[in-house]
């Protein structure tokens, strides 16, 4: 009788030991791609003759965290979109391209909505800080080479509208 009850509690042990040891699978959750959200418009006119030079749907980062995270997990972007981030004040902001998927122009632009400086062709996942040099309130975020084939420049104009 002795041994039957060790034999039970071996194999109790046996049984609790084997089903604690499970192979813990580790699950990979996928976060899907953020999808572009049209918040407004943006025109960029060009200083020289006052024509437009384009016209963009745009998305707009105000809050800490739109800011922070910006186009970052992007795979694409269509050729009329872009990203708009609005700060608070006017002072030199500096963007990198940490976890950003494609190649970006980076249109800096002053309290009185003029172009100030630009980041061509800022490479993806580039940890570089890319500095706008000087003070600026707003930042825009388009597909690289943009900025070239439209010939944009430092002191065009823009003009934006919220939806």
């Amino acid at each position: 009788m002795k041994t039957l009850k060790n034999y039970s509690f071996l194999l109790i042990a046996i049984i609790s030991l084997a089903s604690s040891c499970k192979e813990n699978k580790t699950e990979v959750i996928q976060t899907p791609e953020p999808a572009f959200t049209k918040e407004g418009t943006l025109a960029i006119t060009k200083s020289t003759d006052n024509t437009k030079a384009l016209t963009l749907d745009i998305e707009i980062a105000e809050t800490d965290y739109e800011t922070q995270t910006g186009l970052m997990e992007r795979t694409s972007m269509k050729e009329k979109q872009g990203m708009l981030f609005i700060f608070p004040d006017s002072r030199v902001h500096s963007f990198y391209m940490k976890n950003t998927k494609i190649a970006l122009d980076i249109i800096y632009i002053d309290e009185n909505l003029r172009i100030a400086s630009f980041q061509e062709n800022a490479k993806p996942l580039d940890e570089t800080g890319l500095s706008s040099k000087v003070p600026v309130m707003y930042v825009l975020e388009i597909n690289a080479g943009l900025s070239e084939k439209y010939l944009l420049e430092v002191g065009d104009k823009i003009d934006f509208t919220k939806l």
